[in-house]
């Protein structure tokens, strides 16, 4: 017997350690403390908000690709933060499950085609039961069936994506040597949105007559 640790000591690592996954995952310092100097904080936050900016305006650039569909049908612009935001919810699920497997150790880099494969799986059978509700919602508001249809299947497209992405990318990172806690939400937040706001408006431009 070494030494005896206390129960009190052993749980307060354990939430400090839990509390600065917590911040590393939205990109905040592990160091900053709920009274830390703003100058501190803002210092330690900037960065990673730069990055998301950078991030957002590839989001953006993809949006630009048709802005001639979105100025012919205005309603695709007040439906777009519904498809990606739909999808982001389900990539951040995934990513937070595998997330917690990587650290207990349930899976491994080695065994992702059995985590991937679930997280798409789930991705597919919850975009089917939200494009119905979501289809059922805007027929109620648009009175147009081709518009359900399209947001339908932008629905399930991009909840497969986001669940596909939720579960390779901090694989990727752990793979590469990089923390996965760092830098995962920053990338699949990139990953969901692109997806999302493409296979929308990508849909819509190709059954543009149904709307």
């Amino acid at each position: 017997l070494v030494g005896v640790v206390h129960p009190r000591t052993a749980v307060r690592v354990v939430e400090e350690s839990a509390s600065a996954d917590i911040q590393t995952m939205v990109g905040v310092s592990p160091s900053e403390r709920g009274l830390s100097p703003p100058l501190f904080a803002v210092r330690k936050r900037i960065g990673w908000l730069a990055i998301n900016l950078v991030t957002a305006f590839m989001a953006a650039a993809v949006v630009g690709l048709f802005e001639g569909t979105i100025s012919q049908y205005t309603a695709l612009a007040v439906l777009l933060p519904v498809v990606a935001g739909q999808s982001g919810n389900a990539g951040a699920q995934a990513l937070a499950v595998t997330m917690r497997a990587l650290t207990l150790r349930e899976i491994g880099v080695r065994m992702w085609l059995p985590a991937v494969r679930k997280e798409t799986v789930v991705g597919l059978i919850n975009g089917l039961g939200i494009a119905a509700i979501c289809a059922a919602g805007v027929y109620l508001w648009s009175g147009s069936a081709g518009l359900c249809l399209i947001i339908a299947l932008a629905m399930v497209l991009s909840m497969m994506i986001a669940g596909l992405a939720g579960a390779m990318v901090p694989m990727i990172l752990v793979r590469f040597g990089i923390d996965p806690a760092a830098s995962s939400s920053i990338v699949l937040t990139t990953i969901t949105d692109v997806a999302g706001f493409f296979s929308f408006l990508g849909i819509a431009s190709a059954l543009a007559t149904l709307i």
